[in-house]
């Protein structure tokens, strides 16, 4: 046999090796897998019908992961997008009042007012240095305390138009929460992969030091990238107001957790400097799919924190394991 034939012979084994290493590539196998099993034992399931509803759900986690994996991996974490995503699904009915038949003016301020508070997250963690998890923390708690004083403990809803067009519009039979996240999407990619800012962004997970040293202006990207969290957590919040057609304190809550385990379980390293938003695609879907079946079943919701829960362990084991080995 020829070197050119053994070569051939050897390439899809390496290329299907390679495949099988790479985590983004395994969540989306699973996906598929689960999808597959849950059609067969549930009919009805994997109907079409059934797939773009989990899709349109998929959606608002898969936006707030958005900046949850901007942060990851610039070496960061955001634990105040569930309020985040509480204060733009509550405010836009609160700024609801300003002469604007199209409903787009309180979207764009309560978009201004979640992307502010995202940076004055990444002001604390650059400037005044204040760890992550903690900075994030605190304003977490202090959105929910204003919440609670500015809107009590009931539900308030809204007759903006664009936020129901948006969630009720079926284009083509598919939701148009999906085609904003398959947009939105693009451009993460884009941003993440093809721009000098998410050079630096991967830099500074990295290594912050030496990314510093190299000409990276660090403050100002950790400022960037916290802003960007709170701007994709925003845009989840107004959107499931339009899913919901209304918006309470609390709705928010479940998407801090979901969206930490859709980017790990995406492969982004939680240690930082490493991953894609590709990954986080699946994971979001994998996620609202195991929902589903927890739903379909009849198991306690409880379960599904539990499940998350353990997901996250696991791959903070793993990630911590690949660190040791490095």
């Amino acid at each position: 046999m020829s070197i050119a034939e053994s070569e051939t012979t050897r390439f899809p084994p390496r290329r299907i090796g390679s495949l099988l290493k790479n985590r983004a590539f395994l969540t989306f196998l699973i996906v598929v897998l689960v999808w597959i099993v849950a059609g067969f034992a549930k009919p009805g399931f994997g109907s079409f019908g059934h797939l773009r509803y989990l899709l349109e759900l998929a959606a608002v986690i898969g936006l707030v992961a958005i900046g949850q994996t901007f942060v990851v991996i610039s070496g960061g974490i955001d634990l105040s997008v569930g309020a985040i995503v509480t204060v733009s699904a509550v405010g836009v009915p609160l700024a609801a009042d300003l002469g604007d038949p199209t409903g787009t003016v309180p979207v764009l301020i309560i978009l201004a007012a979640a992307t502010g508070i995202g940076f004055l997250n990444g002001l604390g963690v650059a400037l005044l240095r204040v760890h992550p998890m903690i900075m994030t923390l605190a304003m977490a708690t202090f959105l929910q305390g204003v919440l609670i004083l500015v809107a009590g403990g009931s539900a308030v809803s809204t007759q903006n138009p664009l936020l129901h067009w948006f969630g009720n519009a079926r284009p083509l039979g598919v939701p148009a929460a999906v085609y904003l996240w398959v947009v939105v999407s693009a451009l993460t990619l884009l941003v993440l992969h093809a721009t000098p800012f998410g050079a630096r962004i991967f830099a500074l997970g990295a290594n912050p030091l030496a990314s510093a040293l190299s000409g990276v202006n660090t403050r100002r990207t950790t400022m960037a990238v916290y802003a960007i969290g709170g701007l994709s957590a925003g845009l989840a919040g107004v959107l499931l107001l339009g899913m919901n057609g209304q918006g309470y304190v609390g709705i928010g809550d479940p998407y801090l957790l979901a969206s930490i385990a859709a980017v790990v379980l995406g492969g982004t390293s939680i240690l930082g400097g490493s991953g894609t938003y590709a990954g986080t695609i699946p994971g979001a879907i994998l996620l609202v799919t195991i929902t589903a079946l927890i739903t379909v079943v009849n198991a306690s919701p409880g379960w599904r924190s539990i499940l998350f829960g353990s997901l996250i362990l696991a791959l903070l084991l793993f990630s911590g394991r690949e660190a040791r080995n490095r």
